[in-house]
């Protein structure tokens, strides 16, 4: 059953009230909210306009600039005022309808609050004034909706975070196909794929972390935002729910619109060499994506790269729930970025390298060649420490490129961007000078500096003044020498402006008034000031414009003239600068994919000198990239455990599986049961060995003394499970779900880390669960696996298959207390310690006794005897487990 919805109350300050609005404006206002409710007739002209704005736009915030305030009204100025925690007042709609509510914010606080808006899942169009208010016809100034502003459609500086990309995606499902599209548009990133399994589509966008993904559908209310958490029946059950959804109309999204729009926008006569060709719903879906850029950007569209197709097999697949228990961005505790890989390996010194070493720990390699390229370049800066520190010197004074170039695409750059750029291009010659004798691919690219950049650059600083202003309108943007009539305007200007500077000793002089002074307000302009007991001295050509208590104003006809000449000057000076800007800003513009394939080249440059650095504080090797199954490591540590720890107090540990030859000239195992005490290390061990199999195919060292590694197609991991509580599941639930996703997508050349597998049921179904998986992982998939466990009797299986092996962490048992070592050896261990390990969490001394007098109980009185199925063959025999001792009976 579904409640019905209650009644609306006729009282309209009880209906205001219900709705957020203070008792004090209810009592004044008609309507709270709907401006559809409303007669336009009866509107006054400019709620009129705002109406029909809104009309076009009724699920985007309307900000409508009124002087010098931008206003919202009717609900939208509810929810402002709410979200933002603005003073909701209130403005008069016409005489039949009222007052009406009214939030506003001042026009140059536009980006700070929008920022706040879009985080929270709003999309915001911006209507903005579109003439000059002195030269408007009419009762209105002319106002158009500029840009809509989405969360995944953010330009502006302030709103973005530096060092992650902003996508916007766009997806379209047909079975179980799917294409997706994604772009940035602050750096112009623009790429498609398409694949079966919607599983994988979801993990997909777990990676990318879009900031907006558009849907289509056919459905009412098209173009409703949905903001992560709500819930809309036209979400397919495919798409995680933790993101922003847009509704778009199918028709941009057919194949035959998507297409020309494409062929169109980057001025192609095929698609063939974007490699989506044959690729329907990847091409439907950038097409899409494109039209709904079109549409919320106006004229402020940045040029995107040509469209590229990638596949997600090219890379190494690593899933969401792997992503989170490795914490390569973000901490599974708190999702903070302080402990993760990433901020174990950041050392970047552009945000522009920021990014991609983002981009690259979260989509590592797969082909041998490019991964030792990068290995090639990180060596190269490892042997030469001068070359590293002499790049990164450089690297510091090169700006956001990528984000620059954006801007001064879409038509947003100020004077400082370019100012910015210019400086950036200077860098160049440096930077290829200095890598001129250098050998590794990725620092032969910087070896080149397009001329046109370097003409650029020289254009821009010889133009533009070292530290312009923030707003374009305000002059002071272009050097002298430039541009003739800027030059002659500007030497008028002074010839006034000290004909003003004068003007005080020439009065003084004239009148005789020796405390005569000339001042300037904004509001009153230039004036000639005398005090009251002197003002019967003041000559006959002064007009007296204003009186005050000690002095009397006045102005000449001379001063006003010059005053409005002034006036005049600077408006001429002003709008002669700001189109000289506009000519540079175009200039830049047409370079928009020059400056972006340099900034590509200056990122990948600087992701591999952090690397280098890395490796050389922390003493990292070059791993062995191999095209077998090895995961051979001596003496590896994890990445982010040891920076955390004082120098020396990580415990190395070696590795050795898939069937390679050791130092002990042992075959090594693809499946190793591991035991141990709990809080000795199993679970960073686990962590540390993917962690190393994912740096190595980054293109990174490894925190070890040497590796030999083959290149994995999957890192799998299994590491603790929470509930959710979302969908309902249990914790052991949740831990079958990831267990059976594991099972059925793993591979040989996968990478499998499991942990407690089966400890969230029973004991005799959990050490099945764990049995039967640990058995499955070796002789159906034969995956690389490390299984830790506390289910001492797994270690049977290394007697009966012959490519499992036992290993144990360590301990050293003391009198009264045990020492964990933290060290992997071979062996299976026979105990978990777990009371030891709640004495150390501080659980009661009373607690503790306890607990061992009821484990000598146990140990005494029970034992299991289960049945385990041989793989040879042998008969299978099933004994009824013996009754279990009641241990808190009498």
């Amino acid at each position: 059953m579904t409640a019905s919805k209650a009644a609306e109350p006729t009282n309209p300050s009880a209906s205001l009230q219900n709705h957020g609005v203070p008792e004090r404006l209810a009592k004044h206002t008609v309507r709270y909210a709907d401006y559809r409710e409303v007669s336009r007739e009866a509107m006054t002209p400019m709620m009129r306009h705002y109406a029909e704005v809104k009309d076009q736009h009724p699920y985007a915030l309307l900000m409508y600039r009124v002087g010098d305030f931008f206003e919202t009204f009717f609900q939208d100025a509810i929810t402002i005022a709410r979200e933002l925690e603005l003073v909701l007042t209130s403005k008069d709609a016409g005489k039949t309808i009222g007052r009406v509510p009214l939030s506003g914010i001042p026009h140059h606080a536009l980006e700070r609050y929008c920022t706040q808006l879009v985080e929270k899942g709003y999309a915001v169009a911006i209507c903005d004034q579109v003439e000059d208010p002195a030269q408007a016809q009419g009762p209105l100034v002319k106002r158009e909706v500029t840009r809509i502003i989405t969360p995944g459609t953010v330009l502006e500086e302030g709103m973005l975070a530096a060092r992650r990309n902003n996508f916007l995606a766009a997806v379209v499902i047909a079975g179980e196909y799917w294409g997706l599209a994604h772009a940035d548009v602050s750096t112009g990133e623009f790429l498609t794929t398409q694949s079966t399994d919607l599983e994988a589509l979801a993990q997909e966008l777990m990676r990318l972390q879009p900031a907006e993904i558009l849907v289509p559908t056919n459905a009412p209310d098209l173009g409703a935002l949905l903001r992560p958490g709500e819930k809309s029946d036209r979400l397919p059950d495919c798409l995680p729910a933790q993101f922003c959804y847009t509704f778009r109309s199918q028709t941009p999204f057919t194949k035959t619109e998507a297409r020309q729009r494409l062929l169109e926008s980057f001025r192609l006569r095929s698609l063939e060499g974007t490699g989506c060709d044959h690729l329907p719903l990847a091409t439907r879906a950038a097409g899409g994506l494109l039209e709904y850029l079109e549409d919320t950007q106006k004229s402020t569209l940045a040029p995107l790269q040509t469209l590229s197709t990638y596949a997600i097999t090219e890379y190494l697949v690593i899933d969401h729930q792997t992503r989170r228990n490795l914490e390569i961005t973000q901490t599974c505790r708190d999702g903070m970025y302080h402990g993760s890989l990433l901020w174990a390996l950041d050392k970047t010194v552009t945000a522009m390298g920021g990014r991609a070493l983002r981009r690259w720990l979260l989509q590592p390699l797969l082909s041998l060649e490019g991964i030792s390229a990068r290995q090639d370049t990180v060596e190269e800066l490892v042997t030469n420490g001068s070359l590293r520190q002499y790049l990164q010197q450089l690297l510091k004074q090169i700006y956001d490129l990528e984000r620059l170039a954006g801007r001064a695409g879409s038509g947003t750059a100020n004077g400082r961007d370019l100012v910015a750029m210019a400086d950036s291009f200077a860098r160049l010659p440096d930077l290829a000078a200095l890598m001129n004798h250098a050998d590794s691919p990725y620092l032969v690219r910087l070896q080149f500096v397009p001329p046109e950049l370097e003409q650029l650059g020289n254009v821009l600083r010889s133009h533009l003044v070292e530290n312009p202003p923030l707003y374009l309108t305000e002059g002071n943007l272009i050097r002298d020498g430039i541009n003739p009539q800027l030059d002659k305007l500007r030497s008028q200007v002074t010839a006034d402006q000290q004909w003003i500077a004068n003007l005080e000793t020439t009065e003084r002089t004239r009148s005789g008034i020796s405390t005569l002074k000339v001042g300037y307000t904004k509001a009153f302009g230039y004036y000639i000031s005398i005090s009251r007991s002197k003002s019967a001295q003041a000559p006959d050509d002064y007009i007296r414009k204003q009186t005050l208590t000690n002095e009397e104003r006045y102005i000449t006809p001379e001063l006003k003239e010059c005053e409005s000449r002034l006036l005049h000057l600077k408006e001429e000076i002003h709008e002669l600068e700001y189109n000289l800007f506009i000519h540079l800003r175009e200039q830049v513009s047409e370079q928009v994919a020059l400056i972006r394939k340099v900034a590509a080249a200056v990122a990948a440059a600087d992701v591999l000198a952090a690397l280098a650095e890395v490796a050389i504080y922390q003493g990292y090797c070059r791993p062995e990239m191999v095209s077998g199954r090895p995961v051979f490591v001596e003496n590896g540590r994890h990445p982010v455990v040891e920076q955390s720890l004082p120098a020396g107090f990580f415990v190395p540990n070696d590795t050795g599986l898939g069937s390679v030859v050791s130092s002990a000239d042992q075959l090594t195992p693809d499946l190793i049961i591991l035991t141990g005490p709990n809080a000795s290390g199993k679970s960073c061990y686990l962590r540390q060995v993917g962690l190393i199999q994912l740096m190595a195919q980054v293109g990174s060292f490894v925190p070890a003394k040497s590796a030999m590694l083959g290149v994995c197609d999957r890192i799998f991991t299994r590491v603790g499970a929470v509930d959710d509580l979302a969908t309902g599941q249990s914790t052991f639930m949740v831990e079958m779900n990831e267990t059976a996703n594991i099972l059925n997508h793993a591979t040989p050349q996968s990478l499998v880390l499991l942990d407690e597998i089966g400890r969230g049921t029973a004991t005799f179904d959990g050490l099945s669960i764990a049995w039967a998986v640990a058995e499955h992982l070796a002789t159906e998939i034969g995956s690389r696996t490390i299984f830790a466990t506390h289910y001492h009797e797994l270690n049977e299986l290394a007697s009966i298959l012959s490519n499992v092996a036992n290993y144990q962490v360590t301990v050293k048992e003391m009198p009264d207390q045990i020492i964990f070592l933290h060290q992997v050896r071979p062996g299976g261990a026979d105990k978990s310690y777990g009371i030891e390990a709640g004495r150390l969490a501080g659980l009661p001394a009373s607690v503790i006794s306890r607990a061992k007098q009821v484990m000598g109980q146990i140990e005494q009185h029970s034992k299991i005897a289960v049945g385990l199925r041989q793989p040879q063959g042998e008969d299978f025999t099933e004994e009824k487990p013996e009754e279990q001792l009641d241990i808190f009976g009498s």
